[in-house]
């Protein structure tokens, strides 16, 4: 993963790689918000609900 995104993002390349390969359970509104400001997008955009996950 790209320095640059981590530094942009502010979190560590492992925790990038974490959400970006679907195993995070849970993400720090900042962390959201960083993500969301360097894409120009909506949370909504970048999340999806999926029911049953936790069962």
């Amino acid at each position: 993963m790209s320095s640059t995104v981590t530094a942009i993002l502010g979190i560590t390349p492992v925790n990038v790689s974490v959400l970006k390969n679907g195993r995070a359970k849970a993400i720090r509104f900042s962390t959201l918000d960083a993500i969301c400001v360097t894409l120009h997008c909506q949370p909504g955009e970048v999340l999806e609900w999926v029911d049953g996950e936790d069962e």
